[in-house]
């Protein structure tokens, strides 16, 4: 089975050199251009599996070409490369329908952890991982929070500690007509449907109903949440918004429960009732 085919686009030569060895070294095909023009290029000549964008592109805006690439394939799984102080960009990006970013300085490491986990997710119900099984493992069982800028030679970064999982003494929660079961995690839609929840998901959802109408940044909701080291590691707040989003709202793209406050956080604009 033929490797995954990356697309990076990025301006800088050298930090396309090292994605392009780097993440050919561990099982990727890897091509990388340096401008949309040479993108759109790129996929006329050949298949995308997944594309790491740049934001910052030197004059294009890189929400635009990621909403082109999203209207023209919904599927194509989409990893953004932006700065630290690019905050409503990146959640301007995630919800043009973005899969994951990753903030500059970063480690090759954690891209190619996020890569990984965007490109399992996007395979379809009931089909294998192909040649992503095949993929040597790179992270060990313990992994960080977050990355903590460093100096290194291609402006790369390390990462930072972790945080534990938190019970709750509740049994059960209510909010908008849904139910949240604490015990086994189950969502129960107003209409009465049954949604399962990932980790990531599920430890979001009780931060929010522990703290109803009040806005939370993204610190306070790791430290809510209290998620596992992986999930931390592999997928942003952001990106958990989204998923969550995409389960319980009637409209992802214009949510009514979970708010973003710009510049801020989220809110949960919903009351929520303890049950048991």
């Amino acid at each position: 089975m033929a490797a995954p085919h990356i697309l990076v686009v990025d301006d800088d030569p050298s930090l396309r050199e090292l994605l392009q060895d780097y993440l050919g070294d561990h099982g990727l095909r890897v091509s990388a251009v340096a401008d949309g023009r040479a993108m759109l290029a790129r996929f006329e000549q050949d298949t995308i599996d997944l594309v790491v964008l740049d934001l910052r592109l030197p004059g294009e805006d890189g929400l635009q070409l990621a909403r082109m690439l999203r209207a023209r394939m919904p599927t194509l799984p989409i990893v953004l490369l932006t700065g630290v102080a690019e905050e409503a960009d990146r959640v301007m990006g995630l919800e043009l329908g973005a899969d994951d970013y990753i903030t500059k300085p970063f480690s090759p490491r954690e891209l190619l952890a996020r890569i990984r986990a965007v490109l399992r997710r996007a395979q379809p119900q009931g089909q294998g991982l192909s040649a992503l099984s095949t993929l040597p493992p790179t992270l060990p069982p313990t992994l960080p929070m977050k990355a903590t800028p460093t100096a290194t030679p291609t402006g790369l970064a390390s990462e930072g500690p972790a945080l534990a999982v938190r019970e709750d003494p509740r049994r059960a929660c209510r909010f908008a007509g849904w139910e949240l079961n604490l015990r086994t995690r189950r969502l129960t839609a107003p209409d009465g449907r049954k949604l399962e929840l990932s980790n990531g998901e599920y430890s979001l959802l009780l931060a929010f109903c522990s703290a109803p109408e009040r806005v939370l940044s993204r610190d306070q909701l790791l430290t809510l949440s209290r998620l596992h080291n992986a999930e931390v590691y592999d997928r942003t707040v952001d990106v958990q918004v989204l998923r969550l989003r995409r389960k319980i709202e009637s409209d992802p793209f214009h949510p009514r429960l979970i708010v973003t406050e710009r510049g801020a956080g989220y809110r949960f604009d919903a009351a929520v009732e303890t049950l048991y």
